[in-house]
């Protein structure tokens, strides 16, 4: 009786605590979404005014009233669809040969170490190398592809370990019954396990992304112009992009460049937005397919 009456006391304290944890975690949820909203609302207030069709398809001006965004606009496109189609072949292929061919080889810990290693390393970083890598040694120089590149390697990290998640989540049932019915390995893998692992993957890309899209510390650093009255028309040409107008625009004391900024921030989150809602749109449609 009494063993019973304890565990009972025991059991309403763990419960207890459960209703604490989840009440404090909801309290800091309603709390970082406040400031997110008062921050957003003060960005509207400054920049809605500047927010219009002529803004979003001219270029950039020394008078602040005559500056658009256009050309920032481009390149940020441009960049990221170059990022995507670098990152997501070289991530999706390193975590397939980690986790289905790797095993505990010397080869596939040492891969391991450095990407955990390359997942903490500041975005600072990756701007030196991909200023040495691709600027210098590749004769790149300051162009689309070399901007690209290097955000492409600021997010393979995430691809990679995204990967790697979603492939541990597919049954080791669907690999026996390839294997059963006479599939090779790489048949396997193609026809059934990347299938059913694709949403996962898709959200490794989508997380990738919308951290690379707001980085300018890697791009300063290989050099993006900060202002260029043209936009890009090949993956050779200088660019610039959005983060590095808004910074341009934000440095400048003339309080109408601020409301440039203001509505670049805007724009900025718009384009976000919208790249994360393709995305997902495309995911819960091959996660609708996968499922029995």
């Amino acid at each position: 009786m009494a063993v019973s009456l304890k565990a009972s006391r025991s059991s309403a304290g763990r419960r207890r605590m459960d209703v604490v944890f989840q009440v404090a975690a909801l309290a800091v949820l309603v709390a970082a979404l406040a400031g997110l909203g008062a921050l957003i609302g003060d960005v509207w207030r400054d920049g809605a005014g500047r927010l219009s069709w002529t803004f979003l398809t001219t270029f950039p001006s020394r008078r602040a009233e005559q500056a658009g965004i256009y050309h920032a606009i481009v390149g940020s496109l441009y960049v990221i669809a170059l990022t995507a189609a670098m990152a997501l072949p070289i991530g999706v292929a390193s975590a397939v040969y980690l986790e289905e061919y790797g095993g505990r080889s010397r080869t596939a810990r040492f891969i391991e170490l450095n990407i955990a290693n390359l997942a903490a390393v500041p975005s600072i970083i990756y701007g030196l190398l991909g200023l040495g890598l691709f600027v210098r040694a590749l004769g790149m120089g300051r162009s689309v592809m070399a901007g690209a590149g290097t955000l492409a390697l600021l997010a393979l990290p995430v691809v990679i370990l995204s990967t790697r998640e979603a492939l541990r989540t597919v049954p080791s049932t669907i690999r026996e019954g390839s294997y059963a019915l006479g599939a090779t390995k790489w048949q396997t893998i193609w026809h059934q396990v990347l299938p059913m692992a694709l949403p996962g993957i898709l959200t490794g890309l989508i997380l990738s992304l919308s951290r690379a899209i707001g980085e300018t510390a890697p791009l300063i650093t290989i050099g993006a112009l900060t202002y260029i009255p043209f936009a890009p028309d090949s993956v050779w040409s200088a660019f610039t992009v959005l983060p590095i107008q808004i910074f341009n625009w934000v440095s400048r004391p003339q309080v109408a460049f601020k409301e440039n900024a203001a509505a670049g921030i805007l724009v900025l989150l718009a384009l976000l937005l919208t790249m994360n809602a393709l995305a997902i749109v495309v995911r819960d449609r091959f996660q609708r397919k996968g499922r029995p």
